[in-house]
């Protein structure tokens, strides 16, 4: 799996772009992130909530890697760190996570949550 960030708002993985936030499963599943869930409690989809987190908690992995957008926003709540305090546990700018991601594809079992604008 290669993934890329070339622009905000945008992320390709394996030649397929995406301008929306993405979840991508340690299988290789991506699918659309269901920021909804957060928003409708907090206003905002800056806070990853643990109700939005356990839908993606459908495979077993060994690291949970959040990109937290271009300039950083996107934070776990201490609830969600709470879910998956037994894993370990990365928020990077989505630029470094991708970076990070695709260093550790093929050894690590990873879950990437990645917010692809602020």
């Amino acid at each position: 799996m290669n993934i890329e960030y070339p622009a905000f708002g945008r992320i390709v993985v394996d030649g397929k772009t995406y301008e929306h936030d993405i979840v991508i499963y340690p299988s290789g599943k991506v699918e659309k992130r269901k920021k909804w869930l957060s928003k409708g409690k907090h206003g905002t989809s800056h806070k990853l909530d643990p109700v939005e987190l356990k839908e993606y908690l459908t495979e077993e992995f060994e690291v949970l890697i959040v990109g937290t957008g271009y300039y950083g926003y996107l934070s776990l709540l201490p609830e969600s760190r709470e879910l998956v305090k037994d894993r370990e546990i990365i928020e990077l700018p989505t630029g470094k996570a991708v970076e990070l991601f695709n260093g550790l594809w093929g050894k690590k079992r990873v879950l990437g949550v990645l917010h692809v604008t602020c």
